[in-house]
Protein backbone atom coordinates (compact mmCIF):
# COMPACT_ATOMS: atom_id res chain seq x y z
CA UNK A 1 0.00 0.00 0.00
CA UNK A 2 1.19 3.35 -0.81
CA UNK A 3 0.29 7.21 0.55
CA UNK A 4 0.37 9.95 -1.81
CA UNK A 5 0.43 13.11 -0.67
CA UNK A 6 -0.57 16.12 -3.81
CA UNK A 7 0.66 19.20 -3.44
CA UNK A 8 -1.20 21.37 -5.68
CA UNK A 9 -0.14 25.53 -6.39
CA UNK A 10 -0.92 27.98 -8.43
CA UNK A 11 0.89 28.22 -11.95
CA UNK A 12 3.51 31.39 -11.96
CA UNK A 13 2.04 34.55 -13.04
CA UNK A 14 -1.68 33.63 -11.92
CA UNK A 15 -2.85 35.97 -9.22
CA UNK A 16 -3.06 34.77 -5.91
CA UNK A 17 -5.42 36.75 -3.55
CA UNK A 18 -5.37 34.46 -0.74
CA UNK A 19 -1.63 34.44 -1.06
CA UNK A 20 -1.49 38.11 -0.89
CA UNK A 21 -4.28 38.50 2.01
CA UNK A 22 -2.08 36.19 4.05
CA UNK A 23 1.05 37.59 3.48
CA UNK A 24 -0.94 41.60 4.35
CA UNK A 25 -2.33 39.94 8.00
CA UNK A 26 1.29 38.66 8.43
CA UNK A 27 2.80 41.69 7.94
CA UNK A 28 -0.04 43.50 10.37
CA UNK A 29 1.02 40.84 12.60
CA UNK A 30 4.13 42.22 12.43
CA UNK A 31 6.23 39.66 10.35
CA UNK A 32 7.42 41.65 7.92
CA UNK A 33 10.24 39.39 7.10
CA UNK A 34 7.19 37.24 5.13
CA UNK A 35 8.47 38.46 1.25
CA UNK A 36 6.08 36.20 -0.45
CA UNK A 37 2.93 33.78 0.61
CA UNK A 38 1.37 31.31 -1.95
CA UNK A 39 -1.87 29.25 -1.31
CA UNK A 40 -2.31 26.00 -2.48
CA UNK A 41 -3.91 22.42 -1.78
CA UNK A 42 -2.43 19.36 0.05
CA UNK A 43 -4.76 15.92 -0.94
CA UNK A 44 -3.55 12.47 1.01
CA UNK A 45 -4.30 9.55 -1.28
CA UNK A 46 -3.68 5.90 -0.13
CA UNK A 47 -3.85 3.55 -2.67
CA UNK A 48 -4.10 -0.45 -2.19
CA UNK A 49 -1.15 -1.73 -4.65
CA UNK A 50 2.32 -3.04 -4.04
CA UNK A 51 3.67 -1.60 -7.33
CA UNK A 52 5.41 1.64 -7.03
CA UNK A 53 5.45 2.21 -10.85
CA UNK A 54 1.68 1.36 -10.69
CA UNK A 55 0.78 3.88 -7.77
CA UNK A 56 3.10 6.67 -9.69
CA UNK A 57 0.71 6.21 -12.61
CA UNK A 58 -2.50 5.81 -10.79
CA UNK A 59 -1.82 9.60 -9.14
CA UNK A 60 -0.85 11.22 -11.84
CA UNK A 61 -3.92 9.86 -13.94
CA UNK A 62 -6.30 11.12 -10.27
CA UNK A 63 -4.68 14.58 -10.49
CA UNK A 64 -5.22 15.43 -14.67
CA UNK A 65 -8.26 13.78 -14.40
CA UNK A 66 -9.72 15.22 -11.38
CA UNK A 67 -7.79 17.09 -8.76
CA UNK A 68 -6.00 19.73 -10.50
CA UNK A 69 -6.72 22.48 -13.07
CA UNK A 70 -3.90 22.15 -15.61
CA UNK A 71 -4.95 25.90 -16.85
CA UNK A 72 -4.14 27.29 -13.46
CA UNK A 73 -2.36 25.29 -11.08
CA UNK A 74 0.75 22.95 -11.21
CA UNK A 75 1.44 19.56 -8.98
CA UNK A 76 4.19 17.48 -8.24
CA UNK A 77 3.19 15.16 -5.49
CA UNK A 78 5.45 12.69 -2.68
CA UNK A 79 4.95 8.72 -3.02
CA UNK A 80 5.77 6.55 0.55
CA UNK A 81 5.36 3.11 0.93
CA UNK A 82 2.88 2.06 4.01
CA UNK A 83 2.15 -0.86 6.05
CA UNK A 84 0.45 -3.30 4.26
Amino acid sequence: MFEAAVYVTLKKGILDPEGKAVKNSLRSLGYEQVEEVKSGKLFLLKLKTQDRKTAEEEVRQICEKLLVNKVLEDYTFELREVGR
